[in-house]
């Protein structure tokens, strides 16, 4: 039987079983379809469910280039993972499908990842009790593993898991896809979250939520010990706006929905699903009469530098910190909660600014 003719039956018999959906995605498929259909044919019977969402749900582009073995393999090493854990826990499928089954996150460049970091990462998180404990060990120890800092110097925002290796730094857009593709090849659930604008206009954001038992966030290569949901950022992102593709917080997803993810590289994008998750984020952390004063220390080329800070108000100390260097976050900046009205002095060393709160405002001290 030639290949054309073994094609076509293939085309046919899994247009049969799969039905209307599948025979679409193989339309847009255009050329590589019968990758895609050999995919379906290959795969063994118990993740054949895993498949056929994967290929339902992929982003479009992808169905033309992504190849039978690299489906297979990929499907293969996700459902070990789910089924072969250090911890006890059940995930549900349709978490298993949205948040561990996927290669990739939004539009960065397609990479077979999930192997290499599943012998990578797997020893540093074999004797973690939970997935909430296994991430928090992974965001202490995976970028000094592959050599990878914060750095705005990266090549571009949205690098694949290889290309922020390759290039030794990355944003925090590529630090987060890093964490998450970590955490998806041993088996914990994770997704990219961001917003395109803090309520201030200071800048954007990009961190990470894994699924244990319920979603928790962290800041990807920003690790607070072995906890999580601890961020420099609750104070912007309390104040972020539901519903607004400016200002509001969205979780990446494969799955339907109505929003798409506004992604501050891609600014006219849109189509790449998301979940408006702003609500969770929403936490009553601060008072109308307490302003956020951030403070930042530079040095005589304008870098940012660790300093100790001291704030000063009627003749006394009445708080003190230590600014962020340029390993931080761009927008992680030391910040201090001051009563409006009140006239407050920053020092550090012989070095001082005064000023009387009125609104929020970033504060720079020339060391």
């Amino acid at each position: 039987m030639n290949h054309i003719i073994k094609i076509k039956i293939l085309f046919l018999f899994v247009s049969y079983i799969f039905g209307n959906d599948i025979n679409n995605r193989l339309s847009l498929a255009g050329d590589n379809r019968s990758e895609i259909i050999q995919a379906l044919d290959n795969i063994h019977q118990d993740k054949h469910e895993g498949m056929e969402w994967l290929i339902k749900h992929m982003p479009e582009d992808h169905l033309k280039e992504v190849s039978a073995e690299f489906l297979i393999s990929n499907c293969n090493l996700a459902y070990k993972v789910k089924n072969d854990n250090p911890w006890d826990i059940k995930i549900p499928d349709e978490i298993f499908y949205a948040y561990v089954l996927p290669y990739s996150n939004l539009n960065e460049r397609i990479d077979d990842w999930r192997k290499d970091f599943y012998f990578r990462f797997y020893p540093v998180v074999e004797y973690s009790d939970s997935p909430y404990s296994a991430t928090a060990l992974l965001n202490q120890k995976i970028y000094d593993m592959l050599g990878v800092v914060y750095s705005t110097k990266r090549p571009k925002a949205d690098q694949s898991p290889y290309e922020s290796i390759l290039a030794g730094m990355a944003s925090c857009t590529g630090l987060s896809i890093l964490l998450i593709d970590a955490c998806r090849s041993v088996g914990i659930p994770a997704r990219f979250v961001g917003t395109p604008s803090w309520y201030n206009n200071s800048g954007n954001h990009s961190w990470v939520e894994i699924w244990d038992g319920r979603w928790h966030f962290t800041g990807a290569a920003e690790p607070t010990g072995n906890k999580l949901n601890e961020i420099w950022f609750h104070e912007l992102a309390s104040k972020a706006t539901k519903n607004s593709m400016k200002y509001g917080i969205f979780a990446a997803t494969w799955e339907e929905t109505n929003l798409y993810f506004p992604m501050d590289w891609l600014p006219n994008e849109k189509k790449y699903y998301a979940i408006d998750v702003t609500d969770n984020y929403r936490l009553d952390i601060s008072s109308k009469d307490l302003i956020p004063i951030r403070v930042r220390a530079l040095d005589s080329k304008g870098n940012r530098r660790k300093a100790k800070i001291m704030v000063v108000s009627d003749g006394k100390d009445t708080m003190e910190g230590l600014t962020k260097d340029e390993s931080c976050d761009a927008n992680d900046h030391l910040t201090f909660m001051l009563e409006r009205g009140r006239t407050f002095i920053f020092k550090s060393g012989t070095v001082f600014k005064s000023i009387k709160v009125s609104d929020e405002e970033l504060i720079d001290l020339n060391l």
